[in-house]
């Protein structure tokens, strides 16, 4: 059994030599720090054109992982403010302190979140931003329970059931993805559980 206490799980992602998993406002994630984000592509068996996205505590500590640009940057965060924290992941052009490691076959972009738990961005905001993703094998679906994450991962550190509240079924469902485009338009990736639509 890899159940840790939260204490232990932020040390180990601190390290950052171990993938951990814990629970979020949307499906459970797998975590990791962002220089080290190739473990998680080998434990998923993930092909290297699906990236990791950062999740952070908050905004602020996301956005230098961001190019930012003027008039861009107003729109970016004014969107940000509206959805964040919640299910809205932001694909946004990436700075240069963006390891390579997160989205290998496009180093330009970024997915970012701030999500809706406060246990999760407890861990968040001890650790800094981490590399993450669903709990699962590569194309299969999300795993929703710490048990069920144990038992298909068994080297990931899993945060003790006592450490948190369940979070309802009806919630696990992946967070939106929105890009922004070039000519200054957004296109969705993955429609979740946030509604957008963009003309």
């Amino acid at each position: 059994m890899t159940q840790v206490s939260l204490d232990t799980l932020v040390e180990a992602a601190i390290l950052g030599n171990q993938v951990v998993s814990f629970p979020t406002d949307t499906v459970p994630a797998l975590a990791v720090k962002p220089e080290r984000a190739e473990l998680i592509f080998q434990l998923k068996q993930r092909s290297a054109d699906k990236p990791l996205i950062l999740m952070g505590a908050t905004p602020e500590s996301l956005w230098p992982f961001v190019q930012t640009q003027g008039e861009e940057w107003s729109v970016w965060s004014q969107i940000a403010r509206q959805y964040w924290p919640g299910a809205l992941t932001l694909v946004l052009p990436a700075s240069e302190k963006v390891p390579h490691a997160i989205n290998p076959s496009d180093p330009t972009t970024i997915g970012l979140r701030v999500p809706n738990a406060e246990i999760t961005r407890n861990i968040l905001q001890r650790t800094g931003p981490l590399a993450t993703t669903s709990a699962n094998l590569s194309g299969q679906p999300p795993l929703l329970t710490m048990a069920d994450i144990d038992a298909q991962f068994p080297q990931v550190l899993t945060l003790h059931p006592r450490e948190f509240k369940i979070i309802p079924e009806a919630e696990c469902i992946p967070s939106t993805v929105v890009q922004w485009n070039p000519d200054g338009t957004w296109k969705v990736l993955r429609q979740g559980a946030v509604k957008l639509e963009f003309q």
